[in-house]
């Protein structure tokens, strides 16, 4: 599958696809952003066959940087760059803000409304953090996101095609598809 999300509260286009693979499928994405703060980011996003996350290798290039991050899930946490990362312990899946790809793999995982602590990815600092969140179905192909933790506050509803993909995400992006 082959997917164009464009940004809408700045310029910006990710162009994605997703095929299976050996192990359960593979996600690549190229995104421009071009916005206040210019920078491209490259992924691949490693999943296993229930679409959860197996591995993420993150490449974001600026103006004045190139850094590359790979994370790997293991059976009771998180490698980063080949270490253990005690703190993110208990995260359930990746939330990378620079792609909307992610939301869809929360809302497979929780299969209804509900709360998960996302391993969150802030683009283009790799900053990472446990945050929380909440999902709420509002019907076959709606849902509502509400951030419990580093954006606290922070709402949108989203449009999911009929493979549970994003399409639509309130105020942040839409597929061109």
């Amino acid at each position: 599958m082959l997917r164009k999300w464009r940004r809408l509260d700045e310029p910006g286009l990710e162009v994605f696809q997703i095929l299976p693979d050996a192990d359960g499928f593979r996600a690549t994405s190229t995104i421009v952003h071009a916005g206040a703060e210019a920078f491209g980011v490259t992924y691949v996003w490693l999943l296993d066959r229930s679409l959860r996350t197996r591995q993420l290798e993150v490449r974001v290039s600026s103006p004045i940087e190139r850094e590359t991050m790979k994370i790997e899930r293991m059976p009771d946490g998180w490698l980063v760059d080949g270490r253990e990362r005690r703190d993110l312990v208990g995260c359930d899946e990746i939330d990378m803000s620079a792609t909307p790809f992610c939301n869809s793999l929360a809302m497979r995982l929780l299969k209804g409304s509900g709360e998960l602590t996302a391993l969150y990815v802030d683009v283009p600092s790799l900053q990472l953090s446990p945050s929380r969140q909440r999902y709420e179905a509002l019907g076959p192909h709606r849902w509502r996101y509400i951030d419990l933790g580093v954006a606290a506050g922070f709402e949108a509803d989203l449009k999911v095609d009929h493979e549970g993909f994003v399409i639509d995400y309130e105020g942040l992006f839409e597929a061109l598809d």
